[in-house]
């Protein structure tokens, strides 16, 4: 029997468990491993391995440079090759501790030579707002995965959310209409099944909890592509969400091929930043011309970086190295004056101001004048992102 493995992740604990114990109870044959980075502060991680009859295992795992989370990398594919070369374990259910991002588990357990089938982030629709606005940094909550973190819950539930293709949604009474809607809106591509009986309504209870059985059991064993999920991720090629404008919540979709002026622009940063739940894309900076700039915030925070080249500042021999991906979505928004280059940012919120975001945006563009200056001269603006860049 192959081994299949399912990546279970998600800062709302209760909506993640839930969805576990639903996998375990519905899959045969299936097992489920959970690293608790909870005791890193003793100086050691806690793996525990079980099935459906019960705990089969629980062992402790020394810290690898001070980071748990670097000690699950190196204790997981070794547990995960031990259970495929016993060949009676059909799925293998990694569940994620709190703020262990699905992408790094993800992109380990291929890695080692295994093979990812699914997936899945759990989600209470009533906690995506008041989450994606917290600004806190996760030592804070007690969450950090190393001494070092210093992501904040914001961004860490965002990248969470946005990665997987299918969500697991907690029957949550508190849900509302706008809740779920934003959840819609900022990850419109995802897959949603429910793991309570909230989701089916209008069938027989038991009718209700076998479809989400049976749909959470596909999501898991369907398949999943690790390269396409990272790509999705990457701001030359992101799947960004669509304009929206419903329940209160709305996406606005902001595309211009004029760059940004670095003085202006960094002087708006905190009245954009808190002008949406989310926001992110990439943008073009006057005096940086060359380089793509990933736009990524949350929580009132902002993270800004380098992303390499615009494909538009290679030589056409450099472009054999670039990823097909990356390539056709350049084909498609290709400029014949700037190639690549150019600002696509995208802003999901309840209650945005949409009129004065795009007034604000439009004001830190560079002006007619500026514009025609040229690049010589764009180059020779003040700095102002460079600290923040880290130059």
């Amino acid at each position: 029997m192959s081994l299949s493995v399912a990546v279970v992740g998600g800062l709302h604990a209760e909506a993640r468990r839930a969805a576990v114990e639903r996998l375990l109870a519905d899959v045969r044959g299936s097992v489920v491993l959970h690293h608790d980075l909870a005791t890193a502060a003793a100086g050691t991680v806690v793996r525990t391995v079980r099935d459906r009859e019960g705990v089969r295992s629980t062992d402790e795992t020394p810290l690898v440079n001070d980071c748990a989370c670097c000690a699950l990398r190196e204790d997981l594919v070794p547990e995960l090759r031990r259970l495929a070369d016993d060949g009676t374990t059909r799925l293998a259910i990694v569940e994620l501790w709190d703020s262990v991002e699905p992408k790094a588990m993800a992109e380990v357990v291929t890695a080692g030579g295994l093979t990812v089938t699914g997936v899945i982030t759990a989600v209470d629709p009533a906690l995506v707002l008041p989450y994606l606005g917290n600004g806190d940094d996760l030592a804070e909550a007690g969450l950090g995965a190393a001494a070092t973190d210093r992501r904040t819950v914001a961004d860490t539930f965002a990248r969470q959310l946005e990665y997987a293709p299918v969500l697991a949604l907690a029957d949550s009474p508190e849900a509302d209409d706008e809740d779920r809607e934003l959840l819609a809106q900022l990850h419109p591509t995802a897959r949603q099944v429910p793991i309570g009986h909230g989701g089916l309504a209008g069938a027989p209870a038991p009718a209700r909890a076998a479809t989400a059985s049976s749909l959470l059991a596909a999501a898991a064993l369907g398949g999943f592509d690790v390269e396409a999920a990272a790509a999705a991720q990457h701001p030359a090629c992101a799947l960004l969400p669509a304009e929206a404008d419903n329940h209160g919540v709305s996406t606005l979709v902001w595309n211009r091929r004029r760059p940004f002026h670095p003085e202006r622009l960094y002087a708006a940063l905190e009245d954009l930043t808190c002008a949406a739940a989310r926001s992110r894309g990439r943008f073009w900076l006057a005096d940086k011309p060359d380089v793509l700039l990933h736009w990524d915030a949350a929580g009132g925070a902002l993270c800004v970086e380098s992303a390499g080249p615009w494909l538009a500042a290679l030589p056409d021999a450099a472009w054999e190295m670039v990823p097909p991906v990356r390539r056709a979505a350049a084909a498609l928004d290709w400029h014949p004056e700037h190639g690549d280059c150019g600002n696509h940012l995208v802003f999901t919120s309840p209650g945005l101001d949409r009129d004065g975001l795009e007034h604000l945006l439009e004001s830190c563009l560079l002006t007619d004048t500026e514009y025609a200056a040229g690049r010589d001269a764009w180059k020779r603006l003040p700095p102002a992102f460079d600290a923040l860049l880290e130059v």
